[in-house]
Parts: structure tokens; C-alpha cells; sequence
């Protein structure tokens, strides 16, 4: 059953009525919490492997409040070779592409809430 993201505020998401307060990713079916990168604010190959297994349509990385986390140029060139849409935006913007583009597509978001 789809997920669906009610609100994101800085820290927080609720996510089919429930609150989480840590980095998370989210799948069609199921949500991992708690999830931490190996180097912080950089989104690098090792922290997404367990996605690419996954091999969604869409990965959406939400990278923070802020725009913080940045992805890097290897992580993106991996992506495109699994033939994965990369859409990486500031957290707040990549909730609601998600919402939208889940109804119909393999989607998984990789959210950092902070920053």
C-alpha cells in the first residue's frame, strides 16, 4: 500500500498519520528509519545500494531543509546507469513530488529532515 507524506516541517515528517523525527528512506511499501549516511551531509554510493537493489522508476533525495546534503557525482552517475530518474530537491518541495508522483510510478524518497 502507497505511503502518502501528511507534513514535513524541520526534523519532523508524519507519514500515514505516524512521526518521525530521523533520516529516512521511504518505499512503496515499507519506510526505513533511522537511516544515516557514511559522510554526513553527502549522499554517497554506499548509502543508497540497498535502493538500487529496489531498482525504482524515481529516487527522490530530499537534501534538508536547506538544501545541505549534496549528492555526489559518482552516487549520480551510478543512478543514471541503473536507469533510475534521479529528482533531488530541498526536503519540504521533494514531499510533495513524491505524493504526486508516487500515485503512479515505482517511487522511493531518501529524506534528510534537518539541515
Amino acid at each position: 500500500m502507497r505511503k502518502i507524506i501528511d507534513s514535513y516541517k524541520f526534523g519532523k515528517i508524519v507519514i500515514d498519520g505516524k512521526t518521525y523525527n530521523s533520516d529516512l528512506i521511504l518505499y512503496p511499501d515499507k519506510i526505513k528509519i533511522n537511516w544515516w549516511r557514511k559522510v554526513g551531509h553527502q549522499l554517497i554510493y554506499e548509502d543508497i545500494q540497498e535502493i538500487l537493489v529496489e531498482k525504482p522508476e524515481i529516487l527522490i533525495v530530499g537534501t534538508g531543509a536547506f538544501g545541505l546534503m549534496i549528492v555526489s557525482d559518482e552516487t549520480k552517475k551510478i543512478i543514471k546507469e541503473n536507469n533510475i530518474k534521479l529528482i533531488v530537491q530541498k526536503t519540504e518541495r521533494a514531499c510533495k513530488t513524491y505524493n504526486s508522483m508516487s500515485k503512479d510510478k515505482n517511487v522511493v524518497l531518501a529524506l534528510h529532515l534537518t539541515c
